[in-house]
């Protein structure tokens, strides 16, 4: 919640009050018995305990509980998929340095799945759902209009295209088949300038 008595955006060092008004929240720090911003942004004050904080403008992208994300599985283990999380879905940067989230198993699809072959493949680029942002991320793929948005042939390395039956995707240079849990529906963009990243 804004305070009508604070600036709609604030630069680093601009004063928001006295420390005996505010207790120094995310983005902010105390000098003296006086709150300064830290980033360029936008402050609010929670009213319960009247701690004020500055949501930065351009602050690193980070994942919550909830968020979509893309990832690429870089290593497929018998209960657990590996992925390096790429970014927020429909954001326009990229996470910093490719932090690792997993989906297990059971999280893979709806009802019992008995194990990742015809699934996910090393490479994979997934849309999935956060579960869990901390301590270690945890991903879920199991509704339908989550899993697979590109995958690369495991003959060839060309860019899979989806097949006519649900959950096949056909390489178009060689002609292979292979099984994927296909993501279903629109997908929202993926984040940075390039297209799917793999």
């Amino acid at each position: 919640m804004s305070d009508p008595e604070l600036p709609n955006l604030v630069l680093p060092g601009d004063y928001l009050g006295a420390a005996e008004e505010y207790l120094p929240g995310r983005g902010t720090y105390e000098n003296r018995g006086r709150i300064y911003a830290s980033v360029l942004g936008t402050p609010q004050v929670d009213p319960r305990d009247r701690t004020v904080r500055v949501d930065a403008r351009n602050g690193i992208p980070e994942v919550a509980e909830g968020d979509l994300v893309y990832a690429r599985v870089e290593e497929v283990k018998t209960a657990m998929l590996i992925c390096a999380m790429l970014g927020r879905a429909g954001a326009r940067r990229r996470l910093p340095g490719d932090p690792e989230g997993t989906v297990h198993i059971s999280k893979a699809r709806d009802g019992y799945t008995e194990s990742f072959q015809g699934e996910f493949a090393v490479g994979d680029v997934l849309l999935a759902r956060v579960l869990q942002s901390k301590p270690s991320v945890k991903l879920t793929t199991a509704p339908a209009s989550l899993g697979v948005v590109a995958a690369r042939c495991q003959t060839c390395h060309a860019l899979l295209a989806p097949g006519s039956k649900a959950n096949e995707m056909v390489c178009p240079r060689c002609g292979a088949v292979e099984r994927r849990k296909v993501a279903k529906g629109p997908r929202p963009d993926v984040p940075g300038d390039d297209a799917v990243p793999l």
